[in-house]
């Protein structure tokens, strides 16, 4: 029961939509492409669940594709037992990062780049969306992604980052 709260704390991430259609004044947003790793539902203290809190101030935008959020519900709905969580906690969490994101078509593959076909998809949103920052606890793995001008930072990272510019 305590998880399904956890997941509804972060209902605040639909009051962006309804901020923007009120005319509320955004900062000019960073953008980023989030490797969602559901970690963020663990623990109310670490920057995972800052982060998606954050979302909802419009700090920064995220970007997905299709084929991106299909991978992040599979991943989350096999951590689901070890979260926690059911299968609806997953679902509202993922609708939630839809309902925020900029949905990017991707109609180019270049893979292989990366050693991981899943951490190429997230590469080739972030390129899509010529986002600063790929959000990941896996930064060795985005190798090379220099070269697409962005850097791969870690959640505490990124948040450390936002909160400079605060």
């Amino acid at each position: 029961m305590e998880r399904v709260q956890h997941v509804q704390s972060i209902g605040k991430l639909r009051d962006v939509e309804h901020a923007k259609r009120s005319g509320r004044v955004i900062p000019e947003p960073r953008s980023a492409v989030r490797e969602v790793d559901f970690v963020g539902l663990r623990s109310r203290r670490g920057a995972s669940f800052a982060l998606l809190g954050l979302l909802a101030d419009g700090a920064f935008e995220i970007s997905v594709s299709v084929p991106l959020v299909l991978e992040y519900e599979a991943v989350a709905r096999r951590q689901a037992r070890e979260l926690g969580l059911t299968h609806a906690d997953v679902d509202a969490v993922v609708d939630l990062v839809c309902t925020q994101a900029h949905h990017r078509k991707i109609f180019y593959l270049w893979r292989p780049f990366l050693r991981d076909q899943n951490d190429d998809m997230v590469l080739e949103v972030a390129v899509d969306a010529q986002c600063s920052y790929i959000v990941t606890f896996n930064t060795r793995d985005f190798a090379g992604i220099e070269q697409f001008e962005m850097q791969t930072l870690t959640p505490g990272e990124f948040l450390a980052l936002l909160q400079e510019d605060a």
